[in-house]
């Protein structure tokens, strides 16, 4: 298929509407529900219920209809009810909704580890675990290189987030709402500078070079032999879409390599077809020992995944890996189906359209709230449909996390559904459904521009 969205079909008129009682009597009734059941420490950016979804249209109870430019957290990539993840979805329902891997298995496991073989960068022979969330893969990827290494250190980077559970917290930079007061964390955790161009001391620094500085803090500090693993976001997710600089991945990956650690690609928000390619590692030409998904991966059934090298995955004794619900058979049935939809309609190749599409837009925009005296958009950053706007006080490059706020809510109020994520709190991110046409995603775009005008 083309790279433009105007051959697909959908369920639901691709419009946005928004009524004057937002949020609506029907939500506000499920908000006092829920605060009686639902523990306060689950919190939603959004106070309105979801009913309906399909393409880059959300329905709420209410009869609203937003723009998601947000695939919740980067997952819905194929729409949030591709016909063909419904139709394998369905279908497996009525056979059987889980059996246990470990217990009795089956052909569909099998099927999606030898997609994700085929799909992942490098072309040694491979082996997949499969598991339920990004947390999951990435404990079980450092189990792997720990145990393969019999090493224990583990190093990670400034910004970075991958995960809440008791050792991807140790792994994740920032604090809150993360990792306050749920301590003590898992230990033999390092956190070393990451490559962040646009904040770096030193604006001239290479990619080489960043990567330079990062290795020698690790052989101070830790020693090369004593690490089992370097775990790195290609495109830092929630940190705030960091693209590292051009060369500090592959040398990163290369001395991992001369000092027998494990390079672990978290992928897990950046993957399948995000950034323009099926990972975003692909684009400098990386080779990791181990990649970990999840997220866009089964077109919204959970679902997650580690594929690395047979060597290191095949270390790990007999009952060593596993859980009851991982490989889950509806969700797997989901991926094959969502890999199926994302070849057939070129998704890597739609996300490459959104980077042109959007980022032309965004630097015109950056470029009149200069020249207006409002020099609020301080870097405009990311890779395929994985982009984002870092706001800051005009004239320095001070965060603005309130600016920010407001323009999520400026957005939302006129029916367009945007992310915020960052160290600072000041970054927005865009995240629509690769599948979004190009007159919604326009649209989309148009609210945004006039939200930060409005509030700059």
């Amino acid at each position: 298929m083309t790279t433009t969205a105007s051959e697909l079909t959908f369920r639901l008129e691709q419009k946005r509407r928004v009524q004057a009682d937002f949020p609506g009597p029907k939500s506000v009734a499920l908000t006092e529900r829920r605060k009686a059941v639902v523990a306060a420490g689950v919190a939603s950016s959004v106070p309105v219920y979801v009913a309906d979804a399909d393409g880059g249209i959300i329905h709420d109870v209410d009869g609203n209809s937003f723009i998601d430019l947000g695939s919740g957290i980067a997952v819905t990539s194929v729409g949030a009810s591709d016909p063909a993840v419904v139709g394998a979805v369905k279908e497996a329902v009525e056979h059987f909704t889980h059996t246990c891997f470990m217990v009795t298995p089956y052909e569909s496991y099998v099927a999606l580890a030898e997609q994700l073989n085929r799909l992942t960068p490098g072309d040694h022979e491979k082996r997949t675990v499969l598991f339920n969330s990004g947390a999951e893969a990435v404990e079980n990827a450092v189990k792997v290189a720990r145990l393969a290494t019999g090493r224990d250190a583990v190093v990670a980077f400034d910004h970075a987030y991958h995960g809440r559970t008791n050792l991807t917290m140790a792994l994740t930079a920032k604090a809150m709402p993360y990792k306050t007061n749920f301590g003590p964390f898992a230990p033999e955790v390092y956190r070393m500078p990451m490559s962040y161009p646009y904040r770096e001391e030193n604006p001239s620094i290479t990619g080489a070079e960043a990567a330079k500085r990062a290795i020698t803090m690790i052989e101070k500090q830790i020693g090369g032999d004593q690490v089992a693993a370097i775990i790195i976001e290609p495109i830092q997710g929630e940190g705030g879409f960091i693209v590292p600089a051009e060369g500090f991945l592959p040398a990163l990956a290369d001395w991992a390599k001369e000092k027998g650690i494990v390079f672990i690609a978290d992928e897990v928000q950046s993957g399948f077809c995000r950034t323009g390619e099926w990972f975003a590692v692909n684009h400098e030409g990386v080779v990791p020992d181990i990649l970990t998904m999840a997220k866009g991966i089964a077109g919204g059934m959970p679902l997650s995944a580690i594929t690395g090298r047979a060597d290191l995955l095949d270390a790990v004794h007999p009952g060593g890996l596993g859980g009851t619900y991982g490989g889950n058979p509806v969700a797997c049935a989901a991926a094959l189906a969502a890999i199926g939809s994302m070849e057939e309609y070129n998704l890597a190749g739609r996300a490459r359209h959104i980077e042109a599409l959007a980022t032309g837009r965004l630097q015109k925009l950056q470029a009149e709230l200069a020249a207006s005296g409002s020099a609020v958009i301080g870097d405009i950053r990311g890779r395929g449909a994985m982009l984002a706007i870092e706001l800051v006080q005009t004239g320095s490059k001070e965060p603005n996390p309130e600016l920010t706020k407001a323009v999520a809510a400026a957005c939302l109020k006129d029916g367009v559904i945007i992310l915020t994520c960052g160290t600072y709190g000041n970054v927005i991110r865009l995240l629509p459904p690769l599948v979004i046409t190009d007159e919604l995603l326009n649209d989309g775009l148009d609210v945004l521009a006039a939200a930060i005008k409005a509030n700059a």
